[in-house]
């Protein structure tokens, strides 16, 4: 690395954790079912596989999971939370929140819990909002745990190729506690631009297209999609994330160690490296086995980083998300030593 920037907040992701349901559906299962040729979505997308929910599973079922390996990881208990913030644009129910379901589940009397809605971008809204309540709270306990997880197979229209084809189950999360210097976070941002919401929503099932037979026969509760205009506004978004981020902090797109991005097709976002300045070494892409999961598609490309590669101490790491709403939103981290807690 040829620069380190100066860090803003003390805050460090100080462990992570992923779960992905047990059944899987290979792409090229998935193509022939859909009548395309076997290698259809992988050609198109890189997606070779991705994971789909028992019945019995929903949100929270996925979410505890990630968040237990994630606790496990930073060497914490449910009781040493004061927040759990949870994105996920596929909740259990419409009320009460998904985190609060989870927070039962854990046991993790102390912490206030809630939900993100922000889509794919949810992690990053949620990491953003866990360091300023930390920032900000006296007397609770110092560690927040961030979780993205989507259950999409519910949501779906299997005969539209847009959607069937890129998404699947999964979650991820990470626990954000206290850093010591020289480490913690250098840049954050987000954005939105809600005049493009019909560019990707799920658009019955609210109090504006309430359930009926109406909305049931027409697919109103699955996923809709104008995927020309996503993938203009993904090749858009992530060089220019990149861009505000490095500039922001005082770095170069060369200074970063690892950038995590969104992934909704790991193909075209892989193919976008060079034109954000990066090498494909420095670009995360782990869509591949999981297709898009949303909220938690960059939290698990992050575990997957953590557990098998490696960060090091000190390492740039730039998390990049965007997706529906629009949304966008990044997080440049200087990675703290392991295990920066003291219970």
């Amino acid at each position: 690395m040829n620069g380190r920037p100066a860090v803003r907040h003390r805050w460090a992701i100080t462990g992570t954790g992923s779960y992905l349901p047990d059944q899987r559906v290979p792409s090229e299962d998935l193509s022939l079912a859909m009548g395309l040729e076997a290698g259809w979505i992988e050609g198109r997308t890189g997606i070779r596989r991705r994971h789909v929910a028992a019945p019995e599973q929903a949100a929270s079922d996925l979410a505890e999971r990630a968040a237990r390996r994630a606790l496990d990881a930073a060497g914490l208990a449910a009781g040493d939370l004061g927040l759990i913030v949870l994105g996920t644009s596929t909740p259990d129910e419409l009320g009460p929140s998904t985190a609060c379901r989870v927070q039962a589940m854990l046991g993790a009397a102390q912490a206030a819990a809630f939900d993100v809605a922000a889509a794919c971008t949810g992690f990053v809204y949620g990491l953003q909002t866990a360091v300023g309540w930390l920032a900000t709270q006296r007397g609770k306990p110092p560690y927040a745990l961030v979780i993205g997880v989507e259950v999409y197979s519910r949501f779906l229209n299997t005969g539209d190729r847009a959607t069937a084809a890129l998404f699947g189950d999964g979650a991820a999360a990470a626990v954000i506690g206290p850093a010591p210097p020289p480490y913690g976070i250098a840049s954050m941002g987000m954005g939105a631009d809600g005049t493009r919401a019909g560019d990707v929503l799920i658009p019955a099932g609210g109090s504006r297209a309430p359930a009926g037979p109406g909305t049931l026969a027409s697919l109103g509760h699955t996923i809709h999609m104008d995927a020309r205009a996503v993938r203009s506004f993904i090749v858009d978004v992530l060089p220019r994330l990149i861009s505000e981020a490095t500039d922001d902090a005082g770095v170069k797109p060369g200074d970063l160690a690892l950038v995590v991005p969104h992934q909704p097709n790991p193909r075209l976002v892989a193919s976008l490296a060079d034109q954000a300045g990066l090498t494909p070494d420095q670009m995360v892409i782990a869509g591949q086995d999981v297709g898009n999961i949303g909220a938690a598609s960059l939290p698990y490309a992050l575990d997957r980083a953590v557990r098998t590669r490696g960060i090091g101490e000190g390492e740039l790491v730039l998390l990049a998300g965007f997706g529906a709403g629009l949304t966008w939103g990044h997080t440049l981290l200087v990675w703290p030593p392991r295990r920066t807690h003291n219970r």
